[in-house]
């Protein structure tokens, strides 16, 4: 960056010392002595030379007024390999706002004082200075320099309201624009748009780190049923692999609204003996069906809970959905199991079949 800066600093007024108006000749030649003294790194002469020069130089006419702003300029360069970037800064915005700089100059250092600014740890006052040279100009690089910039502040909104012609002017951003666009809409409460940005590039190459996070910006977007569905075509591509990511699997299909495919999944997971047949699994699995209303395997699933716990609620719960839907034989059945282990309220039940 310091070397960067220094090299623009340095080159620049030659080129702008050619353009109207016309410098006299010794104005030149000093200029270029100062340059020369520059590259030879006697910065502390240049600093005071140039200072006093424009000073001098500032309040006459408008050929001096120029010389004025190219000998800040020359201080800034100085200044600049002294570490002082913050100084230098300073110099490139006095040059910048005197009478008889054109505009295009006078915009080429309000770009440097800005990289100048960011170097001196001055973000805010960087943020206003990339904002102002943006409005009248258009670089995608400079773009997603400042949405980087107000995100480093923390100001998500503002860096959200950046992105969209960041995007059009970067219709493929790279890995690490991508990164950024996702943290800040995540960050300014924009989920269903990070979401959307993230589906549009999405297909059976992705990797598996894309698949969950788009699973994981539709879960922050409380759009629990896209989540369980992108989790789910993640798990059929061959994605998603873990035992852990079959859980999560399960788990987003019960909170996104479709508890069949959740219990499908667990009956699958069961009969390969990737799963663990013990109680909460069991109990999962009636959970399961049960919400999805599936009265066969729901009842099936409850019948099985119950003789795999013994427990007298167990049995009376899979006899009070038995007889909700209209399956008296199954809820006697269930009803006399919780009876006989001592569930009173079983003994109620049933008196309801006599």
């Amino acid at each position: 960056m310091k070397r960067l800066m220094s090299i623009v600093l340095l080159s620049a007024w030659s080129v702008g010392a050619l353009a109207s108006p016309a410098l006299p000749g010794d104005v030149i030649a000093d200029l270029t002595g100062l340059q020369r003294q520059l590259q030879e790194g006697l910065l502390s002469d240049v600093v005071e030379r140039a200072t006093s020069q424009a000073e001098r130089l500032a309040g006459g006419n408008q050929s001096d007024r120029w010389a004025s702003a190219l000998y800040q300029q020359l201080a800034a360069g100085a200044l600049m390999r002294q570490d002082q970037p913050g100084d230098a800064a300073d110099r490139l915005a006095i040059a910048r706002g005197l009478n008889g700089v054109d505009s295009e100059q006078a915009a080429q250092w309000l770009r440097e004082e800005a990289s100048l600014r960011r170097a001196a740890g001055q973000r805010d006052q960087a943020i206003e200075l990339l904002s102002e040279w943006l409005a009248n100009h258009q670089d995608a690089d400079t773009s997603w320099q400042l949405i980087r910039m107000l995100a480093q502040q923390e100001r998500w909104d503002e860096a959200a309201g950046r992105l969209e012609t960041a995007l059009e002017q970067t219709p493929q951003p790279s890995d690490t624009q991508h990164a950024l666009m996702l943290a800040v809409y995540r960050n300014a409460g924009q989920g269903e748009q990070a979401l959307g940005r993230l589906l549009e590039g999405l297909d059976a190459q992705s990797d598996a780190a894309q698949w969950r996070e788009a699973a994981g910006l539709a879960q922050q977007a409380g759009q629990a049923y896209v989540a369980a569905g992108l989790w789910d075509m993640a798990w059929q591509l061959g994605k998603l692999t873990q035992p852990e990511d079959r859980w999560l699997l399960i788990q987003l299909h019960l909170a996104g609204g479709t508890p069949a495919r959740a219990a499908e999944y667990l009956e699958q997971a069961l009969s390969e003996g990737a799963i663990v047949r013990e109680e909460s699994t069991l109990r999962l699995l009636a959970s399961a069906w049960q919400q999805a209303k599936h009265v066969e395997n729901a009842l099936n699933a409850w019948q099985a809970l119950a003789l795999h716990t013994e427990s007298a609620a167990d049995w009376r719960t899979y006899g009070q959905l038995a007889y909700a839907w209209g399956d008296d034989q199954q809820a006697k059945q269930a009803f006399t199991q919780a009876s006989a282990l001592g569930d009173d309220e079983a003994e109620q039940w049933l008196a309801s079949f006599s």
